[in-house]
């Protein structure tokens, strides 16, 4: 009730917005799913990642031994799958994904697959769509504790049109902090700029994606906000 009474007391919700209506892909993405299912019946998660490609890519050949080496001593589990959308993590968790577990903490990173595909949708779709993960997540795992990042920044130059729509997805969803007794929002998006402002390949290859320094930039900047939220 208490997550409930939170969503709805917002100024900003939204409704009838593509992202927050559950909907599954295709068959890969399916079987994908079912896995994550099987992982969750399996219990022993303290730490959950929920995202979409950049957070998929922790599995990369580079990226696993800083997985190995700063996520998996915290028994943590990635239910990232590149490409996704709000809602079709949201679809996800509402069909298994968190039947066997309940994360002490819940790291969600989504939205920017919204705005940036084809068929681009609003920031109030994003918005929309983090809000009801949000619900969703404590309807299923009433303890988890939420770190909500806000959506990384993309595109090479700070004026693109991209970067002024996630800043407007990530004031709205700042919102959904509720002084750390279930989100916690955190944006780390800085971290990933030049002093101008833009985004260099070293970073961020294609200007969307991370580089090998670019999760550990990640790691460094969630580690004291995990193990707070791990010690609650």
């Amino acid at each position: 009730m208490k997550t409930l009474a939170l969503v709805l007391t917002f100024p900003f919700i939204l409704q009838d917005q593509p992202g927050e209506k559950a909907a599954p892909k295709d068959a890969g993405w399916l079987k994908r799913h079912e896995g994550f299912v099987a992982e969750a019946r399996k219990g022993g998660v303290d730490l959950l990642f929920l995202g979409d490609s950049i957070t998929d890519a922790w599995r990369g050949k580079t990226q696993k031994a800083l997985w190995d080496e700063r996520f998996a001593p915290l028994k943590a589990a990635n239910f990232g799958i590149s490409g996704d959308r709000t809602q079709h993590v949201l679809w996800r968790i509402q069909n298994g994904e968190l039947e066997g577990i309940q994360p002490k903490a819940v790291m969600l990173m989504i939205g920017t697959n919204n705005i940036g595909q084809k068929d681009p949708e609003p920031a109030a779709s994003a918005v929309a769509g983090v809000q009801a993960i949000v619900k969703e997540v404590h309807a299923k795992s009433p303890k988890s504790k939420i770190l909500l990042l806000g959506v990384f920044p993309r595109s090479e130059k700070p004026d693109h049109a991209h970067r002024a729509v996630i800043k407007e997805i990530n004031a709205a969803i700042a919102k959904l902090d509720d002084g750390g007794k279930s989100v916690s929002f955190l944006d780390i998006g800085d971290k990933f700029l030049q002093p101008d402002g833009s985004i260099t390949r070293e970073v961020m290859p294609d200007f969307l994606h991370l580089t090998p320094k670019g999760y550990e930039i990640w790691a460094d900047a969630v580690k004291e906000p995990i193990a707070k939220l791990l010690k609650e």
